[in-house]
């Protein structure tokens, strides 16, 4: 299971790195690819998963971290 981590900025790294961990915790390491980059303020994901369900967790793991940033969730169901 690898995950990716794409760091703009040293500021922004630790930020995608708590992002990366909450996802894991909440989806039990499930997304497969694991890509959390930050664009223009937005959290952009992607990845692979089994389920809605846990493209779902997705979101709701990242928002637990960070409510005032958009969002767009491109984890692919398959």
């Amino acid at each position: 299971m690898g995950y990716t981590i794409v760091p703009a900025t040293p500021d922004l790294s630790e930020l995608i790195d708590h992002v990366e961990q909450a996802v894991q915790v909440r989806t039990g390491g499930r997304i497969r690819g694991l890509r959390i980059r930050i664009d223009d303020g937005c959290v952009v994901v992607s990845g692979r998963t089994s389920t809605y369900y846990n493209k779902q967790l997705v979101t709701h793991a990242i928002r637990d971290v960070v409510d005032d940033m958009s969002l767009q969730n491109e984890v692919e169901v398959c």
